[in-house]
């Protein structure tokens, strides 16, 4: 068979099941593949991998290459992502490249750091000179993914002023250089946008509202990471009832996930009031009148995951929250402590809607009642399937 005379389209279709360097030695074969090695069809979604060899494990996207993707590829380029690791060299060499993708048209653009600090420790200017090359020559932005970067208001109205059109997603938690009015400057204006995930330190009664407007779209998907690295260095404000009553109106199936790394004495503002928070994350320990809340304010909840609480048995507090939140389909428990008898009201009480439920085994206090095997039976009946404790967290 000769090999060389294959259809463009056949070789087309083997070369989209190749890695890029399988990709670039099979070029190599004959005249015609090196011309399917440059049919636009494999160069719309590509992941650039920016490294330093003597202090990561990633493999880099050789510098030939790169060149060779900028001078003849870059107006094919559509769905773009950075991953570096977590040296300023690397971060450096990835703004280097957007800031030559002047032809481009792409649509998704994803910043990675394997590990920090990497873009946050880019000057400002420079990421910025970045990005705006990308924002105003593409057009047609639907997806941005640019968590833990220097991001700034200024870049947000680049953003808006040329895609405001198509703007989908916007991921930008930890971005420390960005404004309550940066972010609603993007929601006044970017009615398509669906998913959007922030800091709790930029989310606003205004925001909210903005994002509940008639001139803007269903949102599916909120996500709120809200985060204090020090006692007191941060505080924290609430949220009033009537912004959340009115974005669940105005978007009733949309997910809103928080993400909680504080300490004990900073929960002070939060669930006084209904939340409509629907997947709940606690990274620290939390108290049982906070999880008594929780029960209390959260009748929208699916998730919950606790990975610390203390020496206190939650009976109460889970029996609560399984009266209240009738939508609760996930659990997850980690250094916390529950009596076996009170662990198993809690399953009988949410039955089969449990899909998922992750306890680890230190959890459970056997009693009078209920040893960890009987537990583990009796869980299983109520559940419709066979279940055990966790010997492993598994969030």
């Amino acid at each position: 068979m000769d090999w060389g005379s294959l259809p463009h389209h056949v070789i087309l279709r083997v070369f989209q099941f190749l890695t890029l360097v399988d990709r670039a030695r099979a070029s190599s074969v004959c005249r015609r593949w090196n011309e399917v090695f440059h049919i636009p069809d494999l160069w719309r979604r590509f992941e650039f991998e920016l490294s330093q060899p003597a202090t990561s494990y990633l493999k880099s996207t050789h510098p030939d290459l790169i060149q060779q993707i900028i001078k003849r590829h870059a107006d094919h380029l559509q769905y773009v992502s950075f991953k570096v690791d977590s040296s300023t060299e690397s971060a450096e060499a990835a703004c280097d490249i957007l800031s030559q993708l002047v032809n481009c048209s792409i649509k998704t653009l994803g910043l990675i750091s394997t590990a920090k600090p990497s873009f946050m420790n880019v000057s400002k200017a420079h990421f910025a000179s970045a990005l705006t090359v990308v924002f105003v020559n593409s057009k047609s932005l639907s997806s941005i993914k640019v968590d833990d970067t220097p991001l700034d208001d200024p870049s947000l109205k680049v953003l808006v002023a040329n895609n405001s059109d198509t703007l989908k997603l916007l991921k930008m938690s930890s971005c420390p250089h960005v404004s309550p009015a940066g972010i609603l400057c993007v929601a006044d204006q970017c009615h398509g946008l669906k998913e959007l995930a922030l800091n709790y330190y930029i989310l606003s009664d205004e925001l909210l509202l903005a994002l509940s407007s008639e001139k803007h779209v269903d949102l599916e998907h909120l996500r709120i990471d809200v985060v204090s690295e020090n006692p007191g260095q941060v505080q924290f404000h609430a949220i009033k009832k009537q912004s959340w009553d009115a974005l669940v109106k105005h978007s009733p199936k949309v997910s809103i996930v928080m993400y909680f790394f504080l300490y004990e004495e900073e929960f002070d503002v939060f669930f006084r009031e209904e939340t409509p928070v629907t997947h709940l994350y606690f990274g620290r320990a939390v108290s049982k009148a906070l999880l008594g809340r929780v029960g209390a304010n959260c009748p929208r909840l699916v998730e919950l995951v606790v990975c610390a609480n203390g020496l206190q048995p939650l009976d109460d507090e889970l029996i609560q929250i399984a009266q209240r939140c009738k939508n609760l389909t996930a659990m997850g428990l980690g250094e916390c402590e529950v009596t076996c008898r009170g662990f198993l009201e809690f399953v009988k009480m949410c039955g089969g809607r449990l899909a998922q439920l992750s306890i680890m085994e230190e959890v459970l206090i056997p009693d009078s009642d209920y040893s960890l095997d009987r537990l583990h039976l009796e869980v299983s009946k109520h559940l419709g399937r066979m279940w055990f404790p966790d010997m492993m967290p598994t969030w």
